[in-house]
C-alpha cells in the first residue's frame, strides 16, 4: 500500500474552488460558511488497476466488493479485494450489460442479512435491441445485414447468492421503464432500510436533452418531461421489498397511471443514496447539469422538480433550463452548488476513526476542476457547513466507510477502461 499524507485544514485555502463550489441562496437554502477544521489524514492505496471502478462494498468477512463500469468491447464486472490484493478473477455470473456511455455494471449492495442469506445485489444497464421505431439517433452507415438500429437500455436490478467466489441463483427482480438509446443518467444507486425494503435511484435517461437539438439546448416542455410523469420510470426513486415485489404502503400503489414502485419523482440523475437508520432518513446526491448538483432529503411521494424547478443551465449555451427556482409542491435541495462539481456517491460517517467526522456526510465531486470530496456538517436535516478535501486530486465516483472505519474512495478514470484506484483516507497522527 502507498501512503501520502494530507492535512484537510490546509485544503481549506483552496479559495478558488470554495468560491466556485459556494451554496447559492434560495428561498430555503442557504449558503453554508466552511467549517472548522475537520481531521488530519493521509491517502493510501487500497487496489489498483481497476477499470472505471463504480461501486464499493463490504462482506461481513472484510472482503471487499467492486463493480467495474465496463466499455466498449471491456465488459463490466465484480472483483473482489481480499486481504488488500485485488483477485485476478472477475466473479462470475454477473448479467450481461450495456457498457456504453455512462452504463454498464453500476451498484453492488450486500444485503443487510447476508451472514444467514448470502445475497447481494447488482444494478445495471440493461441491454436491448433497438427498432426504427424506437432509435433517436440514426444508426451508423454500412452495418452488416441484420445489425439493430441502436442498442438501447435501462436500470435493472439482479440478486443472487454470493457463494465460493461465484454468483448462483441470479435473478433480476426489477427492470425500469426507462428505455431509450441515449448514453447516460441511469441513476443505479442502492441502499437498505433495515426495515426488509431497499431503495434504488433511476435517472432520467437524459429525456429532453437528448438526442441533442441544434443549438443543445433542452427541450422546453418542462411540465411534459418524463421525469414528471407518474407512468414513467425516468427520473424516480424507486422503493421494492428485498424480493423485488412492490410494498403495498409505497405512496402512489392503487393511483390510476402511475407506477407503484415510485418512491419519488422529479430528479434527474441520483448518483448517491444513504438510508440513515438512525433517524430514518433517506439522503440523495444528484448530478445537476451545466450547475444545480444537489443533495436531497428525500421524503415520501415527494417531487424534486427536475426539470421544472433548479438551479442548472444548458451545457455550452449557459442559458435558462428551469421555469422557476422554486414552486409550490416542489422540494428545494439541502445544498446545491453552481457550477456542479460532478457530485457522485454519498456517505453518512458514524465511524470512530474521524471523531470530528462522525455524523458528516460526504460525496464526491468528478468535473475536471471542481474534483473534490466534500465534507457537509448536519443538524438533523439542515446542512451547516462543508468543507473541500483532495481539492483537484482524485476524480471521486464513489465514497464508502469502510467496516473498519476508514473512509474508502473509488476513484474513476475519466477515459474508459484506464486504470484506477480505490484509495482511502486513515488517521495521519504525524500532522496533529
Amino acid at each position: 500500500m502507498k501512503a501520502t499524507s494530507r492535512l484537510a485544514a490546509s485544503i481549506r485555502a483552496a479559495a478558488g474552488l470554495i468560491a466556485a463550489a459556494t451554496l447559492t441562496v434560495s428561498t430555503s437554502t442557504f449558503a453554508q460558511p466552511p467549517g472548522p477544521a475537520g481531521e488530519a489524514f493521509k491517502v493510501v492505496t487500497v487496489a489498483e488497476g481497476l477499470r472505471n471502478p463504480w461501486s464499493m462494498a463490504w462482506l461481513p468477512n472484510g472482503d471487499m466488493l467492486v463493480t467495474e463500469r465496463g466499455a466498449g468491447d471491456y465488459p463490466g464486472t465484480l472483483r473482489i479485494i481480499r486481504g488488500g490484493k485485488l483477485l485476478p478473477t472477475p466473479v462470475p455470473g454477473v448479467p450481461a450489460v450495456r457498457a456504453q456511455g455512462q452504463g454498464g455494471m453500476q451498484e453492488v449492495a450486500v444485503h443487510p442479512n447476508f451472514a444467514q442469506n448470502h445475497f447481494i445485489y447488482l444494478s445495471y444497464a440493461k441491454p436491448r435491441n433497438g427498432t426504427a421505431a424506437t432509435c433517436r439517433t440514426p444508426a451508423p452507415a454500412n452495418q452488416p445485414a441484420g445489425t439493430p438500429p441502436c442498442i438501447e437500455g435501462t436500470t435493472a436490478l439482479m440478486r443472487a447468492k454470493l457463494e465460493g467466489d461465484k454468483l448462483v441463483e441470479a435473478k433480476e427482480i426489477f427492470e425500469a421503464k426507462a428505455w431509450n438509446d441515449a448514453p447516460g443518467h441511469f441513476g443505479a444507486r442502492i441502499t437498505f432500510d433495515g426495515q426488509g425494503h431497499l431503495f434504488m435511484s433511476v435517472g432520467d435517461r437524459m429525456a429532453g436533452l437528448f438526442p441533442r437539438t441544434a443549438d443543445g439546448a433542452m427541450d422546453p416542455n418542462l411540465a411534459g418531461h418524463p421525469a414528471q410523469n407518474l407512468g414513467s420510470g425516468q427520473g424516480k426513486i424507486i422503493r421494492l421489498n428485498d424480493d423485488g415485489s412492490i410494498p403495498q404502503d409505497n405512496p402512489f400503489v392503487g393511483r390510476a397511471g402511475a407506477l407503484p414502485e415510485i418512491w419519488s419523482y422529479g430528479h434527474r440523475n441520483p448518483q448517491g443514496l444513504y438510508f440513515d437508520r438512525a433517524t430514518n432518513t433517506l439522503w440523495e446526491s444528484e448530478h445537476g447539469p451545466q450547475g444545480g448538483d444537489e443533495l436531497n432529503v428525500i421524503e415520501k411521494g415527494k417531487n424534486y422538480g427536475w426539470p421544472v424547478i433548479g438551479y442548472g443551465a444548458n451545457y455550452t449555451l449557459g442559458t435558462e433550463i428551469h421555469a422557476a427556482r422554486n414552486k409550490e409542491g416542489m422540494e428545494q435541495p439541502k445544498a446545491f452548488f453552481v457550477p456542479s462539481i460532478g457530485i457522485s456517491g454519498l456517505m453518512l460517517y458514524t465511524g470512530d476513526k474521524f471523531p470530528n467526522w462522525k455524523g458528516n456526510i460526504f460525496v464526491g465531486g468528478m468535473s475536471a476542476n471542481y474534483r473534490q470530496l466534500v465534507r457537509f456538517s448536519i443538524n438533523g436535516n439542515v446542512v451547516t457547513n462543508r468543507e473541500p478535501l483532495l481539492v483537484r486530486e482524485y476524480r471521486i465516483r464513489d465514497v464508502r466507510q469502510g467496516p473498519d472505519g476508514f473512509v474508502y474512495i473509488a476513484v474513476d478514470n475519466q477515459f474508459p477502461g484506464q486504470p484506477s484506484n480505490i484509495i482511502r483516507l486513515e488517521p495521519n497522527a504525524a500532522a496533529q
